[in-house]
């Protein structure tokens, strides 16, 4: 038997057995590289899509219920700022339309996240709901927003944005006999973007049962809506207001109530409108008369100094005069 023909043969199955391993090692290599690059890229553009989807502004929340306060009507003569307790932020109250839709603002005078106050909204149900149905309210739902007026708020990145941050805050009511009710908390956020989108909130009687609630009796049912820990100067908004009963059934607003507060709320402001309207005109007269006076001081003032620097004239000339006699004289004595 020929030992070394067959080493040979061996030898050769090895070799070849060798190379077809490391071709399907080569292969199997291109084939998972080329998985991983392509499912890397499908991440990419899916990770992308998301980005772009997240970086749109959010847009105002339109009301479902038919008995939603939504402002669309220009009234909020049920509402007013709380700027007299101590932590009170300092503003005032108007209707503005945020992408077509009308809230009720409450214009910070632009101290509040420096001086660390609470942006306060007091809504009277007695106004809107008629008695009946103002003892019947077990719930209150509506939204809350905030913007950014300024670019003060620090992301984590350490980056100064215009945005709002964080939002949130609280409420509570005043309930029968006088008391006091606090609310839960509600809370937000907005941290790309000048304006937020809504953050719903809900306060609840859930003492109901043992009379921490509105009733009939109650000529004002308050209700206080607060912001507080703002991160960023800014705004607070309110809108899509709703009344809910134990039954979870929404409570129509009082439409007589609307048009008697209404009219009265409509009257005032028109009463203002013309008010201002005869200041200005006031003032646009009191400036016409001291421009006028003015223009007449100043021809005084200008004919004096004319008078004036003509008799100084007239009185140098005749002192020129005088000089030139005296030296004539005095060169006629020594002649």
């Amino acid at each position: 038997m020929d030992y070394k023909k067959i080493l040979a043969s061996a030898m050769s199955l090895t070799l070849a057995a060798a190379f077809a391993g490391c071709g399907d090692k080569e292969s199997s290599s291109e084939s998972s590289e080329a998985t991983t690059a392509a499912s890397t890229e499908a991440s990419t553009v899916e990770a992308t899509e998301a980005t772009t989807e997240e970086l749109e502004p959010p847009k105002p929340v339109e009301a479902s219920d038919p008995n939603a306060i939504t402002f669309d009507d220009g009234h909020f003569f049920f509402a007013s700022p709380k700027t007299t307790d101590d932590d009170s932020a300092q503003g005032k109250l108007e209707i503005v339309e945020v992408q077509g839709n009308k809230m009720l603002r409450f214009t910070d005078d632009g101290k509040n996240c420096a001086n660390g106050t609470v942006q306060k909204i007091q809504i009277d149900a007695a106004m809107l709901l008629s008695h009946e149905n103002v003892a019947k309210v077990r719930s209150i739902q509506f939204d809350v927003y905030a913007d950014a007026t300024a670019s003060d708020f620090q992301n984590d990145d350490g980056e100064f944005l215009k945005a709002p941050g964080w939002i949130g805050g609280g409420g509570g009511a005043n309930v029968a006999g006088d008391k006091w009710y606090q609310f839960g908390e509600w809370s937000g956020g907005e941290y790309n973007f000048d304006m937020s989108g809504a953050a719903h909130a809900e306060f609840k009687f859930v003492l109901a049962a043992g009379g921490q609630c509105w009733d009939e009796t109650m000529d004002e049912a308050v209700f206080l809506i607060m912001r507080w820990g703002a991160q960023n100067e800014g705004n607070m908004y309110v809108d899509n207001i709703v009344f809910y009963d134990e039954d979870g059934n929404s409570l129509p607003i009082d439409e007589t109530l609307v048009e008697a507060y209404g009219g009265a709320e409509q009257a005032a402001a028109d009463a203002q409108a013309q008010l201002d309207a005869a200041l200005a005109a006031d003032k646009a007269e009191i400036e016409k008369d001291n421009a006028s006076l003015e223009a007449e001081i100043d021809k005084t003032v200008d004919d004096g100094l004319a008078a004036a620097e003509a008799a100084l004239a007239e009185a140098n000339s005749k002192a020129d005069d005088a000089i030139a006699e005296a030296a004539s004289m005095a060169a006629d004595l020594r002649g």
